[in-house]
């Protein structure tokens, strides 16, 4: 590959920004759909692989937006019908973003955790009560990663299969 080639390079951090992406589902920080979504638009817009290209990037455009809109819908929706307010879960946040720093990557799921079941706590003021409210929440973001990483891998495949069909 040679670097001044801009097909090369396009292809090239358009692979990368779809890795990055997919990392960032992990890592917080990092805005994994974007990412993904940006990756291909790049090389829509410098690679030479002809109008089919267009066609991938509007493919990637849908399973991004999808996958976002998805990704709050079915969670919360799960959320309010058990129950957890949205104070508990900005707890879990905030105690998951401490976490993340106190102890890399474990730390931002066991701060998560235990924000959310101190917040029930305080407000159930029972743990009986308070750890199944806390178990609802956990399965919501699991099924939220879930959603993300299934968008972000079918952008991936969009975006692979775009480099060999076009």
């Amino acid at each position: 590959m040679e670097l001044t080639d801009t097909e090369a390079v396009a292809t090239f951090v358009a692979g990368a920004a779809i890795v990055l992406g997919l990392a960032g589902i992990i890592v917080p920080g990092l805005p994994a759909l974007p990412l993904c979504w940006g990756g291909v638009l790049i090389w829509a817009i410098l690679a030479d692989a002809g109008p089919g290209r267009w066609l991938v990037l509007a493919a990637a455009t849908v399973l991004a937006v999808g996958g976002t809109v998805i990704k709050f819908l079915l969670p919360g929706r799960s959320l309010k019908r058990s129950g957890v307010p949205n104070l508990s879960l900005l707890a879990g946040a905030v105690l998951g973003i401490v976490g993340f720093f106190v102890i890399p990557f474990v730390g931002l799921i066991i701060g998560f955790v235990v924000g959310i079941f101190l917040a029930e706590l305080h407000r159930l003021g029972d743990a009986g009560l308070a750890w199944p409210s806390t178990w609802n929440a956990v399965k919501a973001a699991g099924l939220a990663v879930l959603i993300e990483v299934s968008a972000g891998l079918a952008i991936a495949v969009v975006w692979v299969l775009g480099l060999v069909f076009t």
